[in-house]
């Protein structure tokens, strides 16, 4: 049969099925509901596909080119927002505050919980290494790893060409309007840090210029309102974009390549579940419901599962934390910005000291030494700052603990063929450890309202 014919059957295929989810959503299911059919109805067509035609079958690739129009415009469509409503969010948050006090205790609680959930995180993974008895001796490379080990070499040089010193500094930007572009791995923290000045400097002339002050206030204000009703918009087409990723990715997936690093796989997997049992526990300690959590979060954590994208899912993540968490938009804006860039649970927390440990054994490193587990939980948790929140970010997390626990970077090109898998996984760990963070801060600041996150989530939510 011809190529072209099997490749508009796939088409109408999938124009089908974004046509019952178009109806669930006229009939006003809730939110939840769609993106989770989209989820299971994406893995099961995409592995259907791959059955048919097989993973490297042409008709696989340009079924997914087209459905890609969907999928990656989502994605593109969260990310075109995503530097607007940073600026706005954190501005907004802080000009709303009573003081620079204020600010300095929401953002510096945030920071530490992030940090700290990292540092975890990293305990995690050490402790799941030595579970599953991880090593990378015996490892055989084929070209694509032997290739793409060289790539991380030559970008770890690039690094390395810097001082610690130029690396913090290198995060406030000289040009924040190039910032805003997002062509810089730390371009997220510095608009937040960017956007952070504004909102302190409008703080700063409330007393001395009070009508210069409301006028910028009624201003962002104003602005902030558009930008959410934008998000609001996009939104919408989530489970759509849901459909179209997971598709790709089950069509995509090498299995057999899969199969021979299994063990790492399951090994991730399981300190990634691990670590957000402990993010619900330290939920649970401050007395909320890591079950309304869960509920209420997992629309947003499927996306990141998908798309692979922290810094794309920031707006899921405020309007989840603010309208279903009952989190003060303060809070919200704060911890899903500095989210996207510190204390990634899963991509500078679980995936580096895992690697470290299975590293060790190859330059004759004894991982159990407790000196060595000690210094890698340090410096995974300082190394937190600064990662990129896009698909990829776990790779220069790496390299940045590698290179500094003295450990070769390129024996990472071993996993690139079971990478997407695990990042799917990890950024969904990742936007949860910021969600976390939101939410245990402004309940211990007595900031959160509780009837809004222990209300239940009607069916015919809409989103």
């Amino acid at each position: 049969m011809n190529d072209t014919f099997l490749i508009l059957i796939n088409i109408a295929i999938m124009i089908g099925f974004i046509f019952v989810l178009y109806k669930m959503q006229k009939k006003y299911l809730s939110f939840t509901k769609r993106v989770m059919t989209a989820l299971v109805i994406g893995i099961i067509f995409g592995l259907v596909l791959q059955f048919i035609y097989g993973v490297s079958s042409d008709v696989v690739k340009e079924s997914n080119n087209w459905f890609s129009v969907i999928g990656n415009g989502y994605v593109r469509l969260l990310k075109m927002i995503v530097m607007p409503l940073i600026i706005v969010s954190i501005i907004s948050a802080i000009i709303n505050l009573k003081n620079e006090s204020s600010l300095k205790k929401i953002g510096g609680q945030i920071i530490g919980a992030l940090v700290l959930l990292t540092l975890v995180a990293a305990i995690v993974g050490v402790i799941t290494s030595f579970a599953f008895g991880l090593t990378a001796e015996g490892l055989k490379s084929g070209e694509t790893e032997i290739s793409r080990g060289e790539q991380l070499e030559k970008t770890l040089t690039e690094y390395q060409e810097g001082t610690v010193q130029e690396k913090l500094v290198g995060v406030i930007p000289t040009n924040p309007f190039y910032a805003m572009t997002g062509q810089e791995s730390t371009a997220t923290l510095s608009v937040v840090i960017f956007s952070s000045f504004i909102g302190i400097a409008v703080l700063g002339i409330k007393n001395k210029r009070p009508e210069s002050a409301k006028v910028f206030t009624d201003f962002i204000n104003s602005i902030h309102d558009v930008v959410m009703r934008m998000v609001t918009l996009i939104l919408r087409l989530t489970p759509y974009g849901v459909l179209a990723l997971m598709t790709n990715v089950t069509s995509t997936s090498d299995f057999n390549q899969i199969l021979k690093l299994l063990k790492f796989v399951v090994a991730s997997y399981v300190a990634i579940i691990i670590m957000f049992i402990i993010q619900m526990i330290f939920i649970a300690l401050t007395g909320l419901s890591p079950i309304k959590f869960i509920k209420k979060s997992l629309p947003v954590l499927t996306f990141a599962f998908t798309s692979r994208t922290s810094a794309g899912a920031i707006p899921l993540n405020i309007e989840a934390q603010v309208k279903k968490l009952g989190v003060p938009e303060a809070f919200a804006n704060l911890s899903a910005s500095f989210g996207a860039s510190i204390g990634q649970n899963g991509c500078a927390g679980i995936y580096p000291a895992m690697l470290a440990i299975m590293i060790a054994p190859t330059v004759g490193i004894d991982p159990l030494s407790i000196g060595f587990i000690v210094k890698l939980v340090l410096v995974v948790a300082i190394s937190s700052f600064g990662v990129a929140g896009v698909g990829g970010g776990a790779t220069f997390a790496a390299l940045i603990v590698l290179s500094t626990m003295g450990l070769p970077v390129g024996l990472v090109g071993l996993l690139i063929s079971i990478e997407p898998l695990i990042d799917m996984g990890r950024t969904a760990l990742n936007v949860s450890g910021s969600m976390t963070a939101g939410v245990i801060t402004s309940k211990l600041m007595n900031e959160i309202d509780v009837q809004t996150y222990n209300k239940e989530i009607a069916d015919t939510q809409e989103s």
